[in-house]
């Protein structure tokens, strides 16, 4: 299995989408003057957002609303809200880390990461694998429940820190109606709406040209990254290393069981695998800005960034796709 994981891991380095994240990283370690403009970001990410969203409805539309997506709906949710009590457990291990610092990181690997979710797409389609349209609805429904588990660590550990209750109701509002996941579900049920025949009205503007901004996306992510780590220096501890790896593992073998229950394909089992390893560096870190103001961000934003997402880039995706076909055969 280590054989065919390394070789899976080699193929998807020399992918154009990984290399562009290597080439951000590089480059900000050099202290280049590469820059992705902000506006130019955004513009990438609603881009990728409304085109797996979209896509996923159109799938969902030909494949049509079954017991297989509620009960992946309800699988996710679930995990989002398990996931951050068992981080949290093993940042009180493995880090010294404070109550307020733990629940925050634990907080994101709850959440998902999109961008990785698409990376995961990508070498499916790559390895002649499909899945479940109705995966990206299972990625939309794991954004914000890994939040509420955050608040509800920090109210039951600590009792002089956290938000009130009237905070907690607005941040909720701002989490269900956060621009990610608006689009995400949005683009979902317009595609679910219009099918495959509104598909090919728009087919030249998200379908060729996905993986190409894909490339640029991930070398701004790679810009990101390379500037988290470089800045990081006394931060980040080998127990918090130890943790950015092993806890995506650790998730990606309860996104296993779920989807050997569910009964999904082997391209959803490791869709939903990655689900479940990934951390997100959007919705939680806007959330955990207001929830948690005293949460150290140098912390949650590089263990999500620098640590986790290339993992999961590199080695933890083609892991996740072995792991997956055997446990299928």
């Amino acid at each position: 299995m280590v054989e065919t994981v390394l070789n899976l891991a080699g193929d998807n380095l020399l992918s154009p989408i990984i290399l562009f994240f290597v080439l951000g990283v590089v480059a900000s370690f050099l202290r280049s003057d590469l820059t992705v403009p902000e506006a130019a970001a955004k513009a990438l990410s609603i881009y990728l957002l409304f085109a797996i969203g979209y896509k996923g409805g159109v799938s969902v539309s030909d494949h049509g609303i079954d017991a297989g997506l509620l009960m992946t709906l309800a699988a996710g949710i679930a995990l989002s809200f398990a996931i951050p009590f068992i981080a949290f457990t093993l940042l009180k291990v493995m880090t010294r880390l404070s109550v307020m610092d733990a629940a925050a990181v634990a907080g994101h690997y709850g959440s998902i990461s999109i961008v990785t979710f698409v990376a995961a797409t990508s070498v499916l389609q790559s390895q002649g694998l499909s899945s479940e349209g109705y995966m990206v609805a299972a990625a939309a429904a794991m954004e914000a429940p890994a939040i509420l588990s955050a608040l509800w660590l920090v109210a039951r550990n600590t009792t002089s820190e956290g938000a009130d209750a009237t905070e907690n109701s607005g941040l909720l509002r701002e989490i269900l109606l956060n621009g990610s996941i608006v689009l995400l579900v949005g683009s979902f049920l317009i595609g679910i709406v219009t099918g495959k025949e509104g598909l090919k009205e728009i087919e030249s503007f998200i379908v060729s040209p996905f993986k190409g901004v894909l490339c640029l996306f991930l070398l701004d992510m790679g810009l990101v990254a390379g500037r988290g780590l470089r800045s990081s220096k006394g931060v980040l501890t080998p127990g918090l290393v130890a943790f950015g790896i092993l806890m995506p593992v650790l998730g990606s073998f309860l996104g296993l069981a779920a989807g050997q229950i569910i009964g999904l394909s082997v391209g959803g089992t490791v869709l939903f695998m990655t689900l479940a390893a990934s951390a997100s560096y959007i919705a939680v870190p806007a959330a955990m800005r207001v929830a948690l103001p005293e949460a150290n961000p140098s912390i949650y934003l590089t263990m999500s960034l620098g640590i986790t997402f290339p993992f999961n880039l590199t080695l933890g995706v083609p892991l996740y796709l072995t792991l997956a076909t055997l446990a299928g055969s």
